[in-house]
């Protein structure tokens, strides 16, 4: 049986929004775990849409842009902003660069939602598309982190960019950050009426109305700045124990990012624990498609030993033609590693 396509299931959805339909049934990415099932409320959704429409300064009449699978939450919730909001929808099939057919002069859109990977591929191979991009009144980028590269590449963007913090459970994002201009941030600030705190481990719970006001607990590691702020440090089911020293690789990543760009490359890549028989288990870097020379691996090791200590070195650099992905684009870090492994 053929996949629906991105518009056939976007209609579908409508059709069945706009029949009344009360609950809906949807996908969590995998990203962190299993994929499971998770069934969330028309209120739940509207709320959610009201709160980002609010924040965002969106109006009926506005041309919204819809390029994500609509078969998860990113993509089903721009279908219901759009349906609440009363805005101009444009649906096209998920690409690496959604504007590609878009004429330059007669397209405006005010507002869309992406995922870093079209981002980046549309700021480095249609640069002449940036007044399209410039044009709009928000863009959104969730899915997976902004690297370093990114983040300043997105400097020419003059439209207001934001880092949404979220997940199926919360009906989409319930925090912003705002990554380009003067009122760029190092942190996330939740959305008027939603409440955040950690727990004894330093994990971010949530309540919100569009989590019908039910403390949602995360296994996010968060740094609270104030009762509406903070900062994303990693995943507490990420720790990566080497040796008895507990490592977030998350920090470990954007360091090597950081310095990565410095040589102009700007690989997509994570950090795992592959098992060692002596340390248990060995802090590994992926990176896809690029590989570094030996003087740039000692380079990251003086780099990461200054900043973030020996321990969080990577002990090994392993380049993977292309990663695993997730459904809605994020890297499959756990498939990547499984298939490396057959492979080896």
């Amino acid at each position: 049986m053929n996949q629906t396509t991105n518009h056939e299931a976007a209609l579908a959805f409508c059709q069945a929004w706009r029949s009344g339909q009360d609950l809906f049934t949807l996908q969590t990415s995998g990203s962190t775990g299993t994929p499971k099932p998770i069934q969330l409320s028309r209120q739940q959704m509207i709320a959610s849409a009201r709160l980002t429409g609010q924040t965002l300064g969106l109006v009926p009449g506005d041309a919204a842009l819809v390029c994500l699978n609509v078969r998860y939450i990113a993509g089903v919730m721009m279908l219901v902003r759009g349906l609440e909001l009363e805005l101009s929808m444009t649906i096209v099939e998920p690409s690496a660069n959604p504007l590609a057919d878009f004429d330059l002069e007669q397209t405006q859109f005010a507002f869309t939602a992406l995922v870093p990977l079209q981002l980046q591929t549309m700021l480095e191979q249609a640069p002449e598309k940036l007044p399209i991009l410039n044009r709009m009144k928000a863009i959104l980028v969730g899915g997976a982190a902004t690297s370093p590269a990114l983040e300043q590449a997105l400097q020419q963007i003059s439209a207001p960019v934001y880092a949404t913090y979220g997940m199926t459970e919360t009906v989409s994002h319930i925090a912003l950050r705002r990554l380009n201009g003067p009122e760029a941030t190092d942190y996330f600030t939740a959305l008027e009426g939603v409440q955040i705190g950690s727990d004894e481990r330093g994990c971010l719970h949530i309540t919100a109305a569009a989590g019908n006001n039910h403390l949602v607990q995360t296994n996010d590691v968060v740094e609270m700045l104030d009762n509406r702020r903070f900062r994303l440090l990693g995943r507490a089911d990420s720790i990566i124990n080497s040796g008895g020293v507990k490592i977030q690789p998350e920090p470990v990543e954007r360091a090597l990012q950081a310095l990565l760009s410095q040589w102009r490359l700007t690989p997509r890549l994570f950090v795992a624990g592959l098992p060692d028989e002596r340390l248990g288990l060995r802090l590994v870097a992926f990176l896809e498609k690029e590989e570094i020379t030996a003087a740039q691996q000692q380079s990251v090791k003086e780099h990461i030993t200054k900043h973030l200590g020996p321990y969080s070195v990577p002990k090994q650099f392993i380049t993977v033609p292309a990663f695993r992905e997730t459904p809605t684009g994020k890297i499959d870090r756990l498939s990547t590693i499984r298939q490396l492994s057959m492979q080896s």
